[in-house]
């Protein structure tokens, strides 16, 4: 199996229990995304976009089939290695920004360094804040911060370990048009500065275009889009 393909999805499938019934998301779901490649998946509403990259992510587990990161199936792996493999390899962007509350914009960007253990995690955060333009915040917690900034903030924050995935979920979603925008060029530009490989997940046709290649999620599979 080649290293060069950071991310395999093979015979992939989740359910969840509705009541007496059970409710199949994704069904038999296979995906192969090169190095460096950019890949947008698109979807309506309640189509499992989320839980499919929960699933890449490792953050959720699949009812069967795999998940490779770099030829490794993740659900082989221990909770420590699987943690590992996440913060050394995969960034994560949220819609919700998911930022700790009590902590400053530097310290919430800190935290996958601080999780490593590196000595000079508060430097790289702090540069990597620079970076997206918020040198001027570093020491705001996310209740003085726009949505805007808080969304600069989580994309920081996974950079900060200049991972080889980067998952991205809907990150303009809560943000007004024009913000998005200028975060989406911040997202893009970072992504192609650093040759990464990103798994965009969104609703927006025209957003999409800006990946080297579209997929539709719809009735638990992944259907290439023009």
């Amino acid at each position: 199996m080649s290293t060069l393909i950071p991310l395999e999805v093979l015979h992939l499938k989740k359910s969840f229990r509705q009541g007496d019934s059970s409710l199949e998301i994704l069904k038999d779901l296979d995906l192969t995304v090169e190095k460096g490649e950019t890949l947008a998946i698109l979807g309506k509403s309640g189509s499992g976009k989320s839980t499919l990259l929960s699933l890449l992510s490792g953050l959720d587990a699949p009812d069967s089939g795999e998940v490779r990161i770099a030829g490794v199936n993740i659900a082989t792996l221990s909770e420590d290695q699987l943690l590992k493999v996440r913060n050394e390899k995969i960034g994560i962007v949220f819609q919700q920004f998911h930022l700790f509350p009590e902590l400053t914009a530097l310290e919430n960007a800190a935290i996958p360094l601080e999780i490593r253990g590196d000595a000079q995690a508060m430097t790289k955060a702090a540069i990597a804040l620079e970076s997206v333009g918020l040198g001027h915040r570093l020491h705001h917690t996310p209740d003085r911060l726009s949505g805007g900034e808080k969304q600069r903030v989580a994309i920081a924050r996974a950079f900060v370990t200049d991972p080889a995935i980067l998952l991205a979920d809907e990150p303009s979603g809560n943000l007004d048009s024009k913000t998005g925008e200028e975060v989406m060029d911040l997202l893009f530009n970072r992504v192609s500065e650093r040759g990464m490989t990103l798994i965009f997940v969104t609703h927006d046709e025209q957003l999409s275009k800006r990946c080297a290649r579209r997929v539709v999620l719809t009735g638990g599979r992944l259907v290439p889009q023009k």
